[in-house]
């Protein structure tokens, strides 16, 4: 999906109220087409997963309430000597987390690796790319070989 855009920004802003007694995320996704300078956005929602292993399951807002989406936490941590330790809910400049999403009726299935702050150094990305290849299933393997840089001005 983001092949064809740029300046990619994720917000994700905690709702005061649960369901079914899950937390809730207001998702934002802003980004800007590779040909223009409009900046667009899709609204949505993410609800824990009862199965308490880092998934999320995605709903869109308006138009985009048919859409759904389940995602889930793969990996996160901070770069070293950043002085914030990993699991640290206060803001890291240098933080990053891996996440998988399964296929929704907009996108394939797919990896992605965000980072808060500017972008990690190679020698970071290669780390996380190592345990990446390191899991032992074929079809996540074709995953990883799919990954890509989202391009940023």
């Amino acid at each position: 999906m983001w092949k064809t855009a740029r300046n990619v920004t994720i917000t994700y802003t905690p709702l005061p109220t649960l369901v079914h007694g899950q937390p809730q995320l207001d998702d934002l996704v802003a980004y800007q087409p590779l040909t223009s300078d409009k900046r667009k956005t899709i609204a949505g929602v993410d609800t824990c997963s009862k199965d308490g292993h880092g998934a999320w399951d995605w709903r869109g807002k308006g138009w985009l309430k048919i859409a759904s989406s389940r995602w889930e936490v793969l990996g996160w941590g901070t770069l070293e000597g950043s002085g914030v330790q990993s699991g640290d809910a206060e803001g890291s400049e240098k933080g990053w987390v891996v996440t998988y999403f399964a296929k929704s009726i907009f996108s394939p299935a797919g990896i992605d690796v965000y980072t808060r702050g500017d972008r990690l150094e190679e020698a970071m990305l290669e780390r996380i790319n190592e345990g990446l290849v390191a899991v032992e299933d074929e079809g996540f393997q074709r995953l990883v070989e799919t990954m890509f840089e989202v391009k940023r001005d």
